[in-house]
C-alpha cells in the first residue's frame, strides 16, 4: 500500500469521528429539553459506520483501499422520561412533560472515545508525512 493511500483512510475516519462528534454535541445541547408528547420528545441520534472494505476486491480500481464511512444516523432507541410538571408551558393535558432519552454520562465517554479516535488518526497522517518527509531526504542523498 502506498503512502498516500494511507492518507486517504486515516481521512475517511476524520470525517467520520467528527459526525460522531457532531452527534454527541446535538445530544449534549438537547439534553435537558421537554416535550408535550413522547414522539415530541428529542431522542439521542447516533452514528452507525461501516468498514470500507469491498474495493480492495477490485484491483483497477486506485482509490484508496479501506477506511470508514458513515452508514447512518439513528435515533438512540432508549425511551423517553415522562415526569409530572403540570406547572411547565410544555405539559401535557395531564400535566407531564417528556425528557429526552440523552445521558450525559454516556454522551461523556462518547465524546472522549471519538476524540482520542480522532488524535489517533491525526497522529497517523502526521507519521506518514514523516516517513514521506524522511524518503524526500534520503533519495537527496
Amino acid at each position: 500500500m502506498s503512502m498516500d493511500k494511507i492518507f486517504g483512510i486515516a481521512g475517511s475516519a476524520l470525517n467520520a469521528q467528527m459526525a460522531r462528534m457532531n452527534a454527541v454535541a446535538s445530544n449534549l445541547a438537547n439534553a435537558s429539553t421537554v416535550a408535550s408528547s413522547e414522539k415530541d420528545a428529542y431522542h439521542g441520534k447516533r452514528t452507525v459506520f461501516k468498514t470500507v472494505m469491498e474495493d480492495q476486491l477490485n484491483p483497477r480500481d486506485l482509490s484508496f483501499k479501506g477506511g470508514i464511512k458513515i452508514d447512518a444516523v439513528i435515533d438512540d432507541p432508549a425511551s423517553v422520561r415522562r415526569v409530572s410538571d403540570p406547572g411547565n408551558p410544555a405539559a401535557d393535558k395531564e400535566g407531564y412533560v417528556y425528557l429526552s432519552n440523552v445521558n450525559e454520562m454516556t454522551e461523556m465517554v462518547e465524546m472522549m472515545a471519538a476524540s482520542r479516535s480522532y488524535q489517533n488518526n491525526v497522529e497517523v497522517v502526521n507519521t506518514t508525512r514523516q516517513l514521506m518527509m524522511r524518503t524526500l531526504e534520503m533519495t537527496r542523498s
